[in-house]
């Protein structure tokens, strides 16, 4: 929800309409309807073939495999799967579009509905999906200050190596009303691709980019408000300032007595603002026809079938097990399965400590793992610690030998070592050296909190005339004291039966 200053005083309260378009390249050693390559990096128009460059004569073959990443993704939301999908001719003429129409799917597209998951702090909300369709990417107009024509004037470029990429445009209903909500989707839709192998999720390479549709109505009207298309997102970063700045944008034009004109925009990283790029087309505008060059696409049960099986779990069937099996809340089985290097980290850990410490184990991949791969810039699966690593640390706080406090310092030991590449020492041999053993001793327990007692009347008096945060400001000082080693719940134990 957003809010505005109206020009006639007061506040007026504005709803947030958002829906995504995200262009997933798909995992394919080659084009969608040629045998070019699609390696990243090779130089300009290397690798555009006679298919590609839309050469008198050549015909398209679609690449089965694309096909079949398309199946997979719909299995993965629970959509449907066309039995027939039809590939349409979207007619337009940018100098990057060497046909003059760019194949996709329009009226029969592969993937119907569907609906997605996601984690918005800590409450789950479901994004439903409109639809998942193929097509192929169009080149790329390059703008560079030292590009010049023959005669040295300023010129641009055109590089088609990426015409003819692969692509599922993923698009959902407009039911977010939030930049975060809006980025929450992106990144859980970003790792269910890379979860199922059909995109290999590089959003600096162009894999996974999002267009925003972005609108604004007064709270309480049914209609929508005019949207306006913020294209070519290539982070979640941006894609969250270009609708915060959009829905700023919006409101201020509708108060100042303006109107919202329907229009495609880019954001500018460097302004962190919107600017408008075009009128924005509707389909008619794009004169859709079925391709004539491409039969249908028939996706039969035996097809389905045979992609469902090579699947891996998913993370709703992981989720559900985990809660079910070791009683992990929702909040955790979402944040263990972010992404499938996050879920195997922690499965691996929980076949090595066993079932009973599974809620142990949700909290040390979910806190101080995601953090330290979070701070380095990796993934879980790239992460210098594994299972072997975590779990000695595991098993020395269920014995009493180390508090969960002291087992975060040895974890920070632990990664700085594994970031320099030589994990030098043991979880056993850091707690000797360093003298981090849990003090779990009574005796030497009640030596200290008796000395912290003495020096804490107040807190005392304070405690006995019904304040529990005094109790919790004694806790504080025992493990002050005991410089974090003493064993909280025998001091919570002790301290109480004393005051008592």
């Amino acid at each position: 929800m957003a809010f505005a200053t109206s020009k006639w005083g007061g506040v007026m309260e504005w709803e947030v309409v958002i829906g995504l378009e995200t262009h997933a390249q798909l995992r394919t050693k080659s084009k969608i309807f040629s045998g070019a390559s699609i390696r990243f990096g090779a130089g300009p128009n290397t690798q555009a073939c006679p298919v590609d460059l839309a050469l008198p004569g050549v015909l398209p073959v679609l690449n089965r495999q694309a096909v079949e990443h398309a199946i997979r993704f719909g299995l993965a939301v629970g959509a449907k799967i066309s039995p027939a999908s039809i590939f349409a001719r979207k007619n337009y003429f940018y100098p990057d579009l060497p046909k003059g129409y760019q194949i996709s799917q329009f009226e029969d597209p592969v993937v119907i509905g569907g609906h997605l998951e996601v984690l918005v702090g800590d409450k789950v909300k479901i994004v439903e999906l409109t639809r998942a369709h193929m097509e192929e990417d169009a080149g790329k107009s390059v703008h560079e200050e030292d590009f010049t024509g023959p005669h040295g004037e300023a010129s641009s470029g055109i590089d088609l190596n990426r015409a003819g990429t692969p692509l599922l445009e993923i698009v959902t209903e407009p039911v977010m009303r939030s930049a975060a909500e809006a980025v929450a989707y992106a990144k859980a839709l970003h790792g269910l691709v890379v979860w199922l192998g059909v995109c290999d999720g590089n959003m600096q390479e162009g894999s996974f980019r999002c267009d925003a549709n972005v609108s604004v109505r007064p709270k309480g009207q049914a209609e929508f408000g005019t949207r306006c298309e913020i294209k070519n997102l290539n982070s979640f970063r941006f894609l969250e300032e270009a609708i915060q700045f959009e829905v700023r944008r919006q409101i201020e034009l509708i108060e100042d007595g303006g109107a919202v004109v329907q229009e495609t925009r880019l954001y500018d990283p460097d302004r962190g603002e919107t600017r408008s790029m075009r009128s924005k087309e509707d389909a008619n505008d794009y004169r859709y026809f079925p391709d004539p060059d491409l039969l249908p696409v028939v996706i039969d049960e035996a097809w389905i079938e045979m992609v469902r099986s090579d699947m891996p779990a998913l993370p709703a069937q992981l989720r559900q097990q985990w809660q079910s099996e070791f009683g992990l809340s929702a909040y955790d089985s979402q944040l263990l399965t972010q992404d499938r290097g996050t879920a195997e980290v922690f499965e691996d850990l929980l076949a090595l400590v066993g079932k009973p410490m599974a809620k142990a184990a949700a909290n040390l991949i979910a806190g101080e793992f995601a953090s330290a791969i979070n701070r380095a810039g990796i993934s879980a699966a790239a992460a210098p610690l594994k299972a072997g690593h975590l779990a000695p640390l595991l098993m020395r706080i269920a014995d009493g030998t180390i508090s969960n406090k002291i087992a975060k310092d040895i974890f920070a030991i632990l990664w700085e070592d594994a970031l320099a590449g030589n994990i030098l020492s043991t979880v056993d041999q850091i707690i000797d050296a360093k003298g981090l053993k849990q003090i779990s001793d009574s005796g030497e327990l009640e030596a200290m909190i008796d000395q912290v007692l003495l020096a804490n009347e107040k807190s005392i008096e304070e405690f006995r005339s019904g304040k529990e945060k005094a109790f919790n400001a004694l806790v504080g000082q025992i493990m002050k004291a005991s410089q974090g080693k003493a064993n909280p719940g025998q001091v919570n134990e002790l301290l109480r039966k004393k005051l008592s």
